[in-house]
């Protein structure tokens, strides 16, 4: 066909019009090959997101914000597309340098590639704990690899922290294979739909790929009820889909906690010099986050109201 775009930008928002004032520039920047087409669905802004996104040239629908969810979305967004890839980015993602989506996309160059993901780093002005948070998960590994099970092997084979670790993959900065995303849609997972699909098509003997060269900065600063329900969910998913216990008990609450204040300092000290309003904070905050752990391996909830459940990014 040939209007048929090679790559299709899709974007999911809300509200987000101080975030697409970084990111709509930056991929304004982008030098990328063929036909492009710029498609968002947005869950009824109340701001300027629907004008800043039309004016940058995305064809826009809009949906009612209670019909969110972020694998149901994300299919919408890619039955409306036409590309033989499809890019999904998070409102608040910011690709670094004019090369950033090209890079993203040469791993799917292998036809066994399924998906790639982005390198995730922090942006320069995130505080310590932010910037060590993200820099210490793998999806900031500066080392580009591609991973698939061994032939023969199926994910149910693997213990859940191998499994786990295989099938890590984000859906801040990716690209997709249009026709495999067709076959295995998102789903229905209230979080956690990328890591979901990733086990899926791991298992029907695809390949993920990891593009070190295709920084996204993209960091979260929680607050300490936000920090313990996203460690909640996160546990509770993998307690759910892999049958990991990430915290099942007081000791290793302890020893996660202190693994994660010893890692600020040991982070703070190798950047410079100990920041003490940080260093004050992490005690709190990796308290939080150990919290939310143990909330979800048990299957609880938050035990004071809670934060909200619906992310965007």
């Amino acid at each position: 066909m040939v209007n048929q775009p090679r790559l299709s930008v899709l974007l999911p928002t809300l509200n987000g019009e101080e975030d697409l004032q970084r990111l709509l520039p930056a991929l304004a920047q982008q030098e990328i090959e063929g036909l492009v087409e710029w498609l968002a669905v947005d869950s009824s802004s109340r701001d300027g997101t629907k004008d800043l996104l039309e004016a940058a040239g995305f064809q826009v629908q809009v949906i009612p914000r209670e019909e969110f969810s972020h694998g149901p979305t994300r299919n919408l967004l890619a039955s409306r597309a036409r590309g033989e890839f499809l890019l999904f980015l998070t409102q608040d993602a910011l690709p670094m340098g004019r090369d950033c989506i090209e890079q993203l996309l040469k791993p799917l160059q292998n036809p066994s590639v399924a998906a790639v993901g982005a390198r995730l780093v922090p942006h320069p002005s995130d505080d310590p704990l932010t910037a060590r948070t993200v820099l210490a998960s793998p999806e900031s590994s500066g080392l580009a690899d591609v991973r698939e099970l061994l032939p023969g092997q199926a994910m149910g084979d693997l213990k859940p922290k191998d499994a786990i670790q295989l099938a890590r993959f984000h859906n801040v900065a990716c690209a997709y294979r249009a026709s495999v995303l067709a076959r295995w849609p998102f789903p229905e997972e209230a979080f956690g739909e990328d890591v979901a699909w990733a086990a899926l098509v791991l298992d029907a003997g695809q390949s993920l790929a990891h593009a070190a060269l295709a920084e996204v900065r993209h960091a979260h600063r929680y607050s300490l009820l936000a920090a313990i329900e996203r460690y909640r969910l996160d546990a509770a998913f993998l307690r759910r889909n892999f049958g990991l216990r990430v915290r099942p008990g007081p000791i290793s609450m302890l020893r996660g906690w202190g693994h994660e204040v010893r890692g600020d300092w040991v982070y703070m000290r190798g950047q410079g010099g100990i920041e003490w309003g940080s260093m004050l904070r992490s005690p709190f905050l990796r308290g939080a986050m150990i919290l939310g752990q143990f909330l979800g391996t048990r299957g609880w909830n938050l035990p004071v109201g809670g934060a909200s459940t619906r992310r965007y990014s």
